[in-house]
């Protein structure tokens, strides 16, 4: 039995959902509320030392990083890949992935917005423009590699034949993004690949939405 501690807003537990349920893993869900610093007891603490989500339990071994947790999916369970095959597609794939988990997800966590909030005295207009500046920044980027793309031969629904490595990572930020109501009009690549996804069922399981906690 896999069991995936997470926070239903989290964006990187949302990546693992995604994860899991494409490659129609079964799972259980083991709630951590991070609004309450429950990712700083001492008990929590013990399953995972960076304080946070999402941690993933399967074999007897505890996992935590989310990104370390999708490249041991892949490799641990190789049925319905994440990756594509081909080393250059494996490449684009991770590079426009970590673009967005190593340059937004740092910045716009919720443990740093809330410092920003709380520590040093920042409004929420200025903790949006926070968030807003990242997101421009890395998300204009993403898009001009896919509208390269889209000019040569990736012209479908996903980054490749079907969605994989970079949907689970790209689609919770713009889920992100729309909460802190970033203006996503100029990226039609993105959303293009995010419409498409969200039409399946896999996506819609994972959506933080769908989750029960989100009715609490």
């Amino acid at each position: 039995m896999l069991r995936l501690y997470g926070y239903w807003r989290s964006s990187t537990s949302y990546r693992v959902r995604i994860a899991l349920n494409l490659k129609r893993l079964d799972y259980e869900n083991l709630p951590v509320n991070l609004l309450a610093g429950e990712q700083r007891g001492e008990g929590y603490r013990a399953l995972n030392p960076f304080a946070g989500v999402p941690v993933l339990q399967a074999d007897g071994v505890t996992r935590a990083q989310s990104m370390a947790i999708l490249e041991w999916l892949d490799e641990r369970f190789p049925e319905r890949p994440l990756l594509p095959e081909g080393i250059e597609q494996r490449f684009v794939a991770r590079e426009l992935a970590m673009a967005i988990a190593t340059e937004l997800h740092a910045p716009l966590n919720l443990s740093v917005l809330q410092y920003l909030k709380h520590d040093l005295g920042h409004t929420q207009a200025e903790v949006d423009l926070w968030y807003w500046r990242w997101l421009e920044k890395t998300l204009t980027g993403v898009e001009a590699r896919l509208a390269q793309r889209r000019s040569g031969t990736g012209a479908g629904d996903f980054l490749f034949d079907a969605p994989g490595y970079f949907e689970c990572v790209a689609l919770p930020q713009l889920y992100n993004a729309r909460r802190f109501a970033f203006d996503l009009s100029g990226y039609p690549h993105l959303t293009r690949i995010e419409a498409a996804c969200l039409e399946l069922p896999e996506f819609a399981a994972a959506h933080p939405d769908s989750q029960p906690e989100a009715a609490r």
